[in-house]
């Protein structure tokens, strides 16, 4: 069982919406970090890289920003290259 530092409403984070991470102050000086994928992985723990400490984060699974996948490729993984025809 975690022992957490605080519980905290995802409405308390900061959302940085390039990086897609949820961040907020921690008591060592450093943030608390959780990313979107992890949270709509059902994860609801966001650490602090610099120190010990734990924050249980409190949120709606449905009030969450959606994965946008533009940065990835929108081609199936399996499908072939496309071929130019001259």
């Amino acid at each position: 069982m975690s022992v957490f530092h605080d519980e905290v409403e995802i409405e308390d984070f900061e959302y940085d919406a390039e990086s897609r991470i949820y961040i907020y102050p921690c008591p060592c000086g450093d943030k608390f970090q959780i990313t979107l994928e992890e949270l709509h992985d059902g994860e609801d723990v966001a650490r602090c890289p610099s120190c010990s400490l734990l924050v249980k984060v409190i949120f709606n699974p449905d009030n969450l920003p959606a994965l946008d996948d533009s940065d990835a490729s929108t081609a199936p993984p399996n499908a072939p290259a496309p071929v130019a025809v001259h």
